[in-house]
């Protein structure tokens, strides 16, 4: 009976058939090869993947808007003292989203690239938190900024 082997050279594979006493049919090699990797394949599908945390669906209308109603708006409307200051103008999404003469406020998709999730959280140890002068932002309402930046810091 033959079963199909190889070697394998460092430059190639070589096939070679190989007499097996007591056997019955040849084996296909492909055959072995696709069992292989199909339980190679099966084990790794099976392993356990760590689960990225879910962040909540949040948008600006609905969540967003009232926090900033509450700690920015009085200051970075036009004519007041944060606007003057930085340029940022709150009074709006679109005001928001357009930033600064600097640059944008919000990078979406990305809370720690966003200088007003920084700015609010304090994640940098800067010497300006916002709302400046005023009680900082409660855990939950930093939170609520987050998700919406993650998710792509959508108006409705």
């Amino acid at each position: 009976m033959y079963k199909r082997m190889f070697d394998i050279d460092t430059r190639m594979i070589i096939w070679r058939e190989a007499t097996i006493s007591g056997e019955g049919t040849p084996m296909n090699i492909r055959t072995m090869y696709l069992a292989v990797v199909l339980l190679i394949t099966a084990g790794l599908s099976s392993c356990d993947k760590p689960e990225q945390p879910q962040s909540r669906k949040v948008t600006y209308a609905d969540d967003v808007e009232p926090i900033i109603q509450k700690h920015c708006a009085e200051c970075h409307v036009t004519g007041q003292q944060g606007a003057r200051a930085s340029g940022l103008l709150m009074d709006s999404y679109e005001s928001l989203m357009k930033g600064t003469p600097f640059g944008q406020v919000i990078n979406p998709g990305s809370a720690m690239s966003s200088s007003l999730y920084i700015l609010i959280s304090g994640k940098d140890k800067l010497t300006i938190t916002m709302p400046h002068g005023k009680k900082p932002l409660s855990d939950e309402e930093i939170e609520t900024i987050r998700d919406w930046i993650e998710n792509g810091a959508v108006e409705n």
